[in-house]
């Protein structure tokens, strides 16, 4: 059996020591680039490896990108095999913020072709809270080879975003606060405000108070009750910098509400241009 959107702690414990496994601690902090490494070297799952949100999950920032730009697939797909991830490998993903930042490399990987990729529901708290262990020994690692079949119809440019808006054939859904979708607050980037014609679903609210996902009944409904007759072929989400929005993408595919996309460049992206539209109020 194969997993591609969660897993529990309880299913993962049982395959910790599995070879065909490969478990990747995504820990990170916006605040401080370095603090996920060092929550790792701490104390991370058996026989995990790090992957770093800026080093590994993102290309260099440039004049004309978002915060996080999407990684140089090809160099991704050697960082992978480095790691001993394979084409056939069961890959789980974690983090301790509810799968905000695990869910980046769980899109990427769907992106580079690879499905069996789950995100551990919890993430390493919940695992510390089931008294599952926690370790700071290094794996060992057996390099492979992950071929990449990359789908780039899994993601918008800004270009696509405004025109399909203008056209009325997209559902885009802002994954940030709504402080800083309705642009009263923004601590990141230089411009507050959200995309003309987006709605706000913070993906906070795909969680319950123990840090796990909400059940796929009750995802499905709230998903559905916000695209209305949009399908979810039609639907695009966004953030700041096209890291968060994959949990809604994420909670959706568990929720088999399939098919929608990540306007990857995202907010910090959308405002490079000047062109672009801003707005700051609701949309009804």
């Amino acid at each position: 059996m194969s997993y591609n959107t969660l897993i529990s702690a309880q299913t993962l414990h049982q395959h910790i020591n599995n070879p065909k496994w490969i478990i990747i601690d995504c820990r990170f902090s916006l605040a401080d680039s370095t603090a996920g490494n060092y929550a790792y070297r701490h104390g991370h799952l058996p026989n995990a490896r790090y992957a770093d949100l800026n080093k590994d999950l993102s290309a260099e920032i440039q004049s004309y990108t978002g915060r996080h730009p999407l990684p140089n697939f090809k160099v991704l797909s050697k960082i992978l095999g480095a790691w001993g991830v394979n084409n056939d490998s069961q890959v789980v993903v974690y983090d301790d913020a509810a799968g905000a930042f695990a869910g980046r490399l769980w899109w990427l990987l769907r992106c580079m072709g690879h499905e069996n990729v789950a995100v551990l529901d919890g993430g390493i708290k919940y695992w510390q809270q089931q008294n599952h262990p926690i370790t700071t020994k290094l794996p060992a690692i057996k390099p492979s080879t992950f071929r990449t079949y990359l789908n780039p119809n899994l993601w918008l440019n800004a270009e696509q975003v405004q025109n399909q808006l203008a056209r009325k054939t997209l559902r885009l859904i802002d994954a940030r606060t709504p402080e800083r979708y309705r642009g009263e607050q923004e601590p990141i980037d230089p411009v507050a405000g959200h995309i003309p014609g987006a709605i706000n679903r913070p993906f906070q609210l795909n969680i319950d108070n123990n840090g796990l996902f909400l059940s796929t009944d009750e995802l499905k409904k709230q998903f559905k009750q916000l695209l209305g007759a949009i399908t979810p072929e039609q639907t695009a989400h966004y953030c700041g910098s096209g890291v968060t929005a994959c949990h809604n993408l994420l909670a959706m595919e568990h929720a088999g509400l399939t098919g929608s996309k990540l306007y990857a460049g995202a907010w910090s992206e959308w405002i490079r241009n000047q062109n672009h539209p801003i707005a700051t109020t609701t949309v009804a």
